[in-house]
């Protein structure tokens, strides 16, 4: 199985990344390491990579920048990237490791909501799943790559949102970029707080307003304002 750096921005999440470092600790095969770019030069951030053997790296609050900052540093051969709240199935490391003996460059995993859930997840789930085949899945699904190939598809632009657009057009241009049909559980807490439907629809929104040339500084303000559209 090849080598894995599992790579985390994190910027005043630690609550969620306690959990994700834990249920990384307790998976069936390990990682080569597991890198934590903190854009809060936080305190509490650094504990928790101290006690779960993680590098901790700083940066500037940009989520692109700090995956590029973490993925210069990583040394294994695959490079997976994980949103701080990101929840974990079974065992996902062979899953990536059959994929890329395969033949595949690269992939991401199926979009599930974790609980707490609503009705309307039964819905958007597939929809999500439409729109990764026919667009671009983003970076909560767990985007994984050959090391080799991220470094030529040029790595994620230096942006705080749609940071991994560039990044998988380029990959599937350089060879097999697969969806994966097992899950991985994203955190719910937006939907929750804005609605399930006001919440998609304004991620819509904001995907029509990037495709159209708008600057990703100003939609990702948007994006965490609570009733910004």
């Amino acid at each position: 199985m090849p080598d894995f750096s599992i790579v985390i921005p994190c910027y005043r999440d630690e609550a969620p990344l306690v959990r994700l470092l834990e249920q990384l600790r307790r998976l069936p095969h390990q990682p080569r390491e597991i890198i934590v770019v903190d854009a809060a030069d936080s305190r509490h951030c650094a504990e928790l990579c101290e006690q779960s053997a993680a590098t901790r790296l700083t940066g500037e609050p940009c989520r692109g920048r700090q995956l590029g900052i973490g993925a210069v540093q990583a040394r294994g051969d695959v490079l997976w990237f994980l949103h701080a709240d990101a929840q974990l199935a079974a065992d996902p490391l062979p899953v990536m490791a059959a994929a890329i003996q395969r033949g595949a460059i690269g992939g991401y995993f199926r979009f599930r909501f974790a609980a707490p859930r609503a009705w309307p997840a039964a819905i958007l789930e597939p929809a999500i799943t439409l729109r990764c085949r026919l667009g671009v899945p983003y970076g909560d699904q767990g985007i994984f790559m050959q090391r080799m190939v991220y470094h030529q598809a040029g790595g994620h632009a230096p942006w705080p949102l749609f940071e991994e657009v560039p990044l998988v057009k380029a990959a599937r241009r350089l060879g097999r970029f697969v969806a994966l049909p097992e899950p991985i559980f994203v955190d719910s807490r937006r939907w929750q707080r804005d609605g399930w439907w006001r919440r998609s629809l304004k991620n819509r929104w904001l995907a029509l307003r990037f495709m159209s040339g708008a600057a990703p500084q100003d939609l990702a303000a948007r994006y965490h304002s609570k009733n910004g559209s």
